[in-house]
């Protein structure tokens, strides 16, 4: 009777053999959550359950990523040292602040800020720029931690790399944007 007064598209109901009371899912779990108030309970939990564990994954897929760059670093870092600390003899010092330098470039390029531009804008924040990165600039980062790698074997200068770097940066966070396999990580 229900059904033919107000046009109910979510439920149906039958008589006879296999016969019933059929409702959308949404309309039986508000039924079913109202009866018992244990399944209510459950459903609750479950669903909070089920938040925590998608949450976790998509904490795991990004730190898989950050990962990727910090290893990528590694290969940065060897071509600083042998195309450009080890020929002018740099001090301890001198080879960190040139590591910074260069780990900016790569900064310049994807963000256009340095890493100091940013701790100055997010004062309390702990980590790094990169620690807070999307998926993609993540992916965009450690592959342009690879082609820096090679333009510093190839001698180019700083400010040509920083220049190609940034075309290269702006071309790939396009291409990648709208990528659905991306999306999925995110």
């Amino acid at each position: 009777m229900w059904i033919k007064r107000t046009n109910a598209i979510g439920l149906r109901s039958s008589a006879g053999r296999y016969g019933g009371t059929y409702a959308h899912k949404d309309i039986a779990f508000e039924f079913a959550t109202w009866i018992s108030p244990e399944f209510k309970l459950y459903l609750i939990k479950e669903f909070q359950r089920l938040k925590l564990e998608e949450d976790e994954k998509l904490l795991l897929g990004w730190d898989a990523k950050r990962m990727l760059t910090k290893i990528n670093y590694k290969i940065h870092t060897d071509s600083i040292k042998v195309n450009i600390a080890l020929p002018q003899k740099l001090s301890s010092k001198e080879a960190t602040i040139l590591y910074a330098n260069e780990a900016d470039v790569l900064n310049m390029a994807l963000f256009g800020k340095t890493a100091k531009d940013w701790r100055d804008k997010n004062k309390g924040k702990e980590g790094n720029i990169r620690d807070y990165c999307d998926v993609t600039q993540l992916v965009v980062l450690a592959n342009l931690e690879s082609i820096n790698a090679e333009l510093i074997r190839q001698e180019l200068s700083q400010t040509e790399r920083l220049v190609k770097l940034n075309e290269i940066a702006i071309l790939q966070m396009k291409s990648l944007i709208d990528n659905p396999s991306i999306k999925k990580l995110e």
